[in-house]
């Protein structure tokens, strides 16, 4: 049977895009691939992160294609778990 048929046998809730498919978007066909999983991970009903955003234009496309949730230099470095905790805590005192 296909292969696609398979995701549905796990207990997945989100389809993960390497930053692989993401590195060269709009220039290479990379963009329908990752226009492609995120139009049937919503099919199946299942949330999209995509990894390796780096730029603006890399945020936007993905955004105008429906993902969900990014993750990449774009937005934040990797840091550690102190750091987030301190990070929260600052915007924490700067809502309230």
């Amino acid at each position: 049977y296909s292969s696609l048929a398979y995701l549905r046998q796990f207990p997945i809730d989100r389809l993960k895009i390497d930053r692989a498919f993401v590195k060269d978007i709009p220039e290479s066909d990379d963009g329908v691939i990752a226009s492609s999983v995120i139009v049937l991970a919503k099919a199946l009903g299942l949330k999209v992160l995509a990894e390796g955003v780096e730029t603006e234009e890399h945020l936007e496309f993905l955004k105008a294609n429906d993902c969900d949730e990014y993750q990449g230099y774009y937005t934040s470095r990797p840091v550690s778990a102190e750091e987030v905790v301190v990070f929260f805590s600052r915007a924490t005192q700067l809502v309230t």
